[in-house]
This record gives structure tokens, C-alpha cells and sequence, in this order.
């Protein structure tokens, strides 16, 4: 409407000259030459009149353009000391901007929103330019999960971990997969998800991490549990009746012996072949009983404690072996306040175990050192490391070492590390490893 009436008052200004050059023109072919020479004045202000208003519309516009241009959508065109004729003009511009500030007050909040929303969900999202490989975006989840507060290029994740740079960049468009992710506290499972937009004519990839090491190890201790049962079930069904035939044949030899003609010592042979039967079967039987306690862990009884009377406690059951051994115990707790909502028992068995594999480790060191230290997270998370300077391990071992039955000792039972994982789950939380060959190992509890 505002630019309806711009245009009928510049239809008027081309209406009056062309008639005035329609008259001038009619003067001329009628040869009054006098009153043609008086039409000029008026032509030609008519004429520059009307190149006046398209040059003064002509710099409104551009002064509308480059506001346009920077965005600078606040600027308003005063009506009131504009000409006549261009205050519609200006009324337009106006209520263009106040439109565009609508339009962008909104878009900014539904970009504030989605940021908002982003970072609430418990997914880790970065998004880089495929091309350059510049970081775009990354919400406060993916810095939390990595230990990484700021990333310039994807490539600077090489340097953090190698492992899951390789990965990320491997990915394709649609792809799901689980990838190993490590920093300095700790190593988990990640599952990468990843897609594409494009945008301005260039092309963005977004990739979705998503912590999913607890629910893989609930997965995998379920499995392990349901074998155990199975496995534990069949030995016992079938060790026992061998164990208790041993026992019947060995008490029908005793009362045949005399009765047989002991040549050479073969009575003799025959009763320590009995008895290596019957110790064997019970050995079988002693084994797939303490592997039966993989399964009897199914309840807890929480309870309140200060994690200074676990390291109390802990400290007085190993001093005698520590000093025996002269290793150094260091134990770091900087706030003596923090507390556990835990089994105490259990949690107990659990530093018990991960202090006897401590010593183990570390007992052809030299200056042997192992630290019990525990602290809060601002997650509200309470974390108890053991630490060691022994020996370590590789890649291979670490992947395998909460497997059951699995030992990194020729008289390891492969049952400690993996009672110590069900124990954790139990309180979900969970249990790491972080090692060296040469330089020791870390287990961390995060409860």
C-alpha cells in the first residue's frame, strides 16, 4: 500500500509531462511558436523534478540496501523529515525492518533453544567442515565426555587420541559404529553416529558420541553370568558321579586287595590312579564352585560410609604384607568428607583384590610404590583409584583382563578382576584400567 502510493505520485509527475510535452508539441505543429518557447521552463523543471525524486529515491534505496547488507535491521528512516513524496517510501523501509527483526528475533531464539536443548541431552555432538575440517560446533556433553574443552580442527584430535580420530574419520554418512575413546582419567566405548548437510555450498559432517560403556559391560556381564550358570551346572552334573564312583572303587579295591596278586605294584598303581581321579574331579568341582560366586552377588546392603574408614580399614589388613614386602602404600584423600552409598563388604573385596594384583605387579621394582587415592567430581561422582608403578600391560591383555577365567598370572584364577566388575555393576557404576608396559597401571572405580 505505502509503495502504491510512491508509485501513483510518480505516475502524476509523468502524466503532467508528458502532457505538457504533448501541448509544446501541439504549439509546434501549429506554428505558435511563442507560447511553445513558454512551455521550456516548465519542461524542464518538470524534468528535473522528476530526476530530483528518482536520485533522492535512488539514495534512500541504497542506504536501505547496505542496512540490509550489515544486518543492521535497528535503523530507522524518519518519516517526518522526509519530502512529501518520499515519506511512503521511508514508511516502507521502516516496516521491512520491523519485519526483519521479527524474523530474526525468532530465528535467534530457536537457535538459543536448540543449544539449550543440545546440551541438556546426554549425547557428546560435533559438527566440522568436511573440507577445511574446521570445528563448527560442539556441545558442552562432547567436552565433558572427552576432557577436551576446545578443538580448533578435527585433526586436533589426533593428537588427544589417535584411536578415535582414525575412527571418526572413517565413518561414513549413516553409519553406526562402537569405537574405543580414551583420556587422561579413563577408557570407555563410544558409539559414533554420523551424517551430512550442506550449507552456503559447503559440506558439514556431524557426528553423534554416545557413552555406551556401561550398557555394553550390563550386556557382557549378563552374558558371562548366564554362561557361568550353564557351564558351572554341566561340570557339576557330570564331575560329581565321576568323584563319587573314584570313591567306590578305590573302598572295593582296599576290600579285594587281598584277594588280588599284587605283581610289580600294580594294586598300588591301581589305587594312585584312583585317587588322581578323585582328586582331579574334586579340583573340577572346587573350580566351577568358586566360579558358581560369579552368580550369588545379586543384592546389596548399602549403607552410608566415609571413604576414610575404607582406607583405614584397607591400610591395617595389607600393612603387614606391604611392610613385608617394603612397597610404599600412598594414600591420597584431600577432603576426608567424602562418603560412599555403598555395600562396605563388597567394596572392600573389591580394593582388597585390586591391591593384592598392586603388589603382585610390582614386586620385582625396585623402589615399589602403589597409591590409594579417591575425590568427588562436579558430576557428583565419588572416583577411588589404585595405582601402581609395576609392570603393566599391553593393548591386548587390558581388552581381555574382566573376562572370567582370564589371567595375566600363570596362578591367577581369572575370577578377582571379574568379581570386581560384577560388584560395581551392582552399585552402578563401573570399573576401569589404564596401563603401560613398564610404567604400571591405574584402576579407577567410579561410583
Amino acid at each position: 500500500m505505502i509503495f502504491n502510493r510512491y508509485e501513483f505520485r510518480l505516475f502524476i509527475r509523468i502524466i503532467l509531462l508528458f502532457a505538457v510535452m504533448l501541448a509544446a508539441s501541439w504549439l509546434l505543429i501549429n506554428k505558435q511558436y511563442l507560447f511553445a518557447t513558454l512551455t521550456a521552463p516548465v519542461l524542464l523543471y518538470q524534468l528535473y523534478d522528476l530526476y530530483r525524486l528518482l536520485k533522492k529515491a535512488q539514495d534512500e534505496v541504497k542506504e536501505f540496501a547496505e542496512s540490509v547488507h550489515y544486518r543492521d535491521f535497528s535503523r530507522y528512516f524518519n518519516v517526518k523529515t522526509a519530502p512529501a513524496e518520499l515519506q511512503p517510501l521511508r514508511e516502507g523501509f521502516n516496516e521491512i525492518n520491523t519485519t526483519f527483526k521479527v524474523i530474526s528475533r525468532e530465528k535467534e531464539t530457536q537457535y538459543v533453544y536448540l543449544q539449550k536443548i543440545l546440551e541438556l541431552v546426554d549425547t557428546g555432538i560435533l559438527s566440522y567442515n568436511v573440507g577445511s575440517g574446521e570445528i563448527a560446533w560442539m556441545n558442552e556433553t562432547f567436552k565433558r565426555l572427552m576432557g577436551i574443552p576446545y578443538l580448533k580442527t578435527i585433526h586436533s584430535l589426533e593428537k588427544r587420541d589417535e584411536g578415535l580420530y582414525k575412527e571418526v574419520m572413517a565413518i561414513k554418512t549413516g553409519e553406526t559404529k562402537v569405537a574405543k575413546a580414551s583420556t587422561e582419567k579413563s577408557n570407555f566405548k563410544v558409539l559414533l553416529s554420523a551424517t551430512a548437510f550442506q550449507t552456503d555450498e559447503q559440506i558439514f559432517k556431524l557426528i553423534a558420541f554416545q557413552n555406551v560403556n556401561e550398557a555394553l559391560d550390563e550386556t557382557e556381564a549378563e552374558a558371562w553370568r548366564k554362561l557361568l550358570s550353564v557351564m558351572t551346572h554341566e561340570i557339576m552334573n557330570s564331575v560329581a558321579p565321576i568323584s563319587s564312583l573314584a570313591d567306590t572303587l578305590k573302598n572295593r579295591l582296599q576290600q579285594s586287595t587281598v584277594h588280588l596278586q599284587n605283581n610289580e605294584g600294580s594294586v598300588e598303581d591301581l589305587e594312585l590312579g584312583i585317587e588322581t581321579i578323585k582328586r582331579r574331579s574334586e579340583g573340577l568341582l572346587k573350580f566351577a564352585e568358586t566360579y558358581r560366586n560369579l552368580n550369588k552377588i545379586t543384592t546389596l546392603n548399602k549403607k552410608k560410609v566415609l571413604v576414610r574408614d575404607l582406607f583405614e580399614t584397607l591400610n591395617q589388613l595389607m600393612l603387614p604384607t606391604l611392610e613385608q614386602k617394603n612397597i610404599e602404600l600412598d594414600v591420597i584423600l584431600k577432603d576426608p568428607a567424602i562418603t560412599l552409598n555403598a555395600d562396605t563388604n563388597l567394596v572392600e573385596q573389591v580394593l582388597i583384590n585390586l591391591l593384592v594384583n598392586a603388589i603382585e605387579a610390582v614386586k620385582e621394582k625396585s623402589q615399589p610404590r602403589i597409591a590409594l587415592s579417591a575425590y568427588s567430581t562436579n558430576e557428583g561422582k565419588t572416583i577411588i583409584k589404585v595405582a601402581d608403578n609395576g609392570v603393566g600391560m599391553d593393548e591386548e591383555v587390558m581388552d581381555k583382563i574382566f573376562i572370567p577365567f582370564f589371567s595375566a598370572r600363570k596362578t591367577g584364577s581369572g575370577i578377582g578382576l571379574s568379581l570386581c566388575k560384577q560388584i560395581m555393576l551392582l552399585h552402578k557404576g563401573s570399573i576401569q584400567v589404564r596401563s603401560k608396559e613398564g610404567e604400571g597401571s591405574s584402576f579407577v572405580l567410579v561410583f
